[in-house]
């Protein structure tokens, strides 16, 4: 069962990664301007997402871990 579960959770994430990209790269439009910074273009928001993501997700499992004990 665990391993039909582990195949959705990365199915699902396909699509939020996209989306959290676009969300990014928007957001990143709206203070830009702001911080007298210049846009940046979808494909370095992506960059930026991958990046976040490869830090945020080894934490989130050690906290998820941790909570087990």
């Amino acid at each position: 069962m665990g391993c039909f579960f582990s195949f959705f959770a990365i199915m699902s994430a396909i699509p939020a990664f996209f989306f959290c990209a676009w969300i990014a790269m928007m957001f990143w439009g709206v203070i830009a301007t702001d911080l007298g910074v210049k846009d940046i273009n979808y494909p370095m928001a992506m960059l930026m997402t991958l990046g976040l993501w490869l830090v945020v997700a080894p934490l989130a499992a050690a906290v998820r871990k941790g909570k087990g004990r």
